[in-house]
């Protein structure tokens, strides 16, 4: 049997998908996470053989868990299943050692088929977002024009993302002005905005 974690911060799609991989006659789910944190601690405590996160949870990103789980449980394979099929997210879950990177709307079949192939060494990606992610490069942000980004999504001052992010604001104006220059855009809404559509915070 292939003992599975799955982390899915929605009750229902959860509940959902937990249900259909259990008729799987080689597959168990041996344990359910609605948060990163939970995620963790289950994936630590039931030492599942893959561990199938979703990206956006409430408190932090599959992708960031997938990092963890891959020093600290080496033996467990990631599958990244979400409803954002952006090429920046696919590049990061790579980099996350993630083994499999699949959009919710395929039929479960496929997921149950992924499931199996990533326990088998293969890497499982899904074919429209690879093409995506390669015509879209890399990543031009450094991990602080990342975070300065992602603190100016919901409309931040300056002085509130300083606040945040623990820097000056003459620091924080700097990262901006060269976040905007890399996403060739006017100004940091526009500049979050792209980076979001790309994945790359």
């Amino acid at each position: 049997m292939i003992r599975l974690l799955l982390a899915e911060d929605q009750g229902m799609m959860r509940s959902a998908l937990a249900l259909l991989l259990d008729l799987e006659p080689d597959i168990e789910v041996v344990a359910q996470a609605g948060t990163t944190a939970e995620a963790l601690d289950a994936a630590l405590r039931v030492r599942p053989d893959v561990a199938l996160l979703d990206i956006e949870m409430p408190d932090g990103s599959g992708l960031d868990t997938a990092a963890t789980l891959r020093d600290k449980l080496p033996g467990c394979r990631v599958l990244i299943l979400t409803t954002f099929g952006r090429p920046g997210y696919l590049r990061r879950a790579m980099e996350a050692s993630a083994t499999g990177f699949l959009v919710k709307d395929g039929p479960v079949e496929e997921l149950a088929a992924a499931v199996r192939r990533v326990l088998a060494g293969e890497r499982v990606i899904d074919a429209a977002l690879a093409a995506a992610a390669l015509s879209a490069g890399p990543n031009p942000l450094s991990d602080r024009e990342r975070d300065v980004l992602h603190a100016a999504v919901d409309g931040a001052t300056v002085a509130d993302i300083a606040g945040r992010l623990h820097l000056s604001e003459s620091t924080v104006r700097n990262y901006l002005s060269a976040a905007i220059g890399k996403t060739s855009t006017r100004n940091r809404i526009e500049a979050a905005h792209r980076a979001r559509s790309n994945g790359w915070i």
